[in-house]
């Protein structure tokens, strides 16, 4: 049984998906670029690069705590309220960071405010939006489409954002960072989505539940917990390279545009992967797309700490893992819909992506607590290439079909 098709949106579904990747780009951005404000940071003001760690992984577990709270809200109330107070708290979070003089504040700022604010106004809010909108068939390129214009925030903000930090320094960088938000709240506009409001479900969204319902189902599918489980590996190796890389880069005597580009390059290259991503997932089973991903990250990521740091080696690394980086994204969301539907597609997405953060946090914070311990980053290198090749193998037992409960609950 095939996911139900969503009623024809009032706004033409070009301009859906436009405006959902303007906002993804707009709001992905300054997250991808966190890495090029450490080692600023920690030399200006004293901190440990344990202590920056920390602050980006408590955005990362904060992110991942408050997607299933927002997604449920903008399932419930719809999505535009979401957006704005999400956007209004990852500005305030910038601005606090900007003006960071104790580990408190930036814990405050880098971890606490923007981690809620991508929690409300990142590209899961957006993917969640497509879902309700967009007719079946538009629905998978979006997905990749999407994810697509998150990577490539990725590649304009890092050189903007080492740009900025030459010439108005780190401060003044965050803070232009911060304006650049204001371009979410006209853009939410034409994701408006009708909360359900009640119990009743509206056509073509699925079966009757509540929350407790929906829930309860997801987390009793095999299917689902293995998908939610795989995805940690995800948000482990993603977060520790953005937020790791340009420092590992330029303790290998690498220079700091050399980070920048490595990061700007891994967005490029992750627009390309994420839009394949959403092609093939229409194409080949989805949970056999996932384990090539998983496995090709680890392989890129062992042939990396092997060869010798360089320009070139860094560059290519980038562009490998960019094509890998956020395509595991589609499917997954894909895999999500395919199993419960549409109504409660943004909370349960922001389950498996809760997940994916929580490894992001450990990822992040355990590279800066070994290389405070150990000098170096070797430890969660190899790390990371283990849990590559054991979630490309927890992938393959996914089963892709809907729930039989909520095929009889709609019957």
């Amino acid at each position: 049984m095939s996911a139900p098709a969503a009623p024809r949106p009032a706004i033409a579904p070009e301009i859906v998906v436009l405006a959902g990747c303007l906002i993804a780009l707009v709001t992905f951005g300054p997250r991808a670029s966190a890495g090029l404000f450490q080692v600023p940071m920690t030399t200006d003001l004293g901190f440990g690069r344990d202590t920056f760690g920390l602050a980006i992984a408590l955005q990362n577990l904060l992110w991942g705590i408050g997607q299933p709270f927002a997604g449920a809200i903008a399932d419930r109330f719809g999505t535009v309220r979401v957006l704005v107070i999400g956007a209004i708290l990852y500005a305030a979070g910038l601005v606090v960071m900007a003006y960071a003089s104790t580990p408190l504040v930036l814990h405050t700022g880098a971890g606490v405010l923007i981690g809620l604010g991508l929690a409300g106004c990142s590209f899961n809010l957006v993917l969640g939006a497509f879902g309700k909108l967009l007719p079946e068939e538009w629905r998978p390129m979006a997905f990749g489409a999407g994810t697509a214009a998150g990577s490539f925030g990725q590649f304009l903000f890092p050189p903007i954002g080492n740009a900025l930090i030459g010439s108005v320094g780190w401060q003044g960088a965050l803070v232009w960072f911060a304006v650049s938000l204001a371009l979410v709240l006209p853009l939410s506009l034409a994701l408006a989505t009708r909360g359900t409001g009640g119990a009743s479900a509206p056509a073509g969204m699925g079966p009757a539940q509540s929350i407790p319902q929906a829930l309860a189902e997801a987390f009793r599918h095999r299917s689902y917990v293995l998908l939610v489980a795989g995805f940690f590996t995800c948000g482990f190796q993603l977060a520790f390279i953005t937020a790791h890389l340009p420092a590992y880069l330029k303790d290998a005597g690498l220079s700091a545009s050399i980070g920048g580009w490595t990061l700007a390059l891994i967005g490029l290259f992750n627009a390309a992967g994420s839009l394949g991503a959403g092609f093939l997932s229409t194409r080949m089973p989805k949970r056999y797309l996932l384990a090539w991903i998983y496995l090709g990250r680890a392989i890129a990521i062992a042939a990396f700490v092997l060869l010798p740091a360089s320009p070139l080696t860094a560059l290519v690394f980038g562009a490998t893992i960019g094509l890998l980086w956020l395509s595991t994204v589609p499917p997954t969301s894909a895999l999500v819909m395919v199993m419960f539907g549409t109504r409660y597609m943004a909370m349960l997405y922001g389950f498996a992506f809760f997940s994916h953060q929580l490894g992001g946090f450990i990822g992040v914070y355990l590279g800066g607590v070994l290389y405070e311990t150990t000098g170096g980053y070797a430890l969660v290198w190899w790390l990371s290439v283990a849990l590559g090749v054991a979630s490309a193998l927890i992938n393959l037992p996914i089963v892709e079909k809907p729930v039989e409960r909520a095929a009889a609950q709609g019957a």
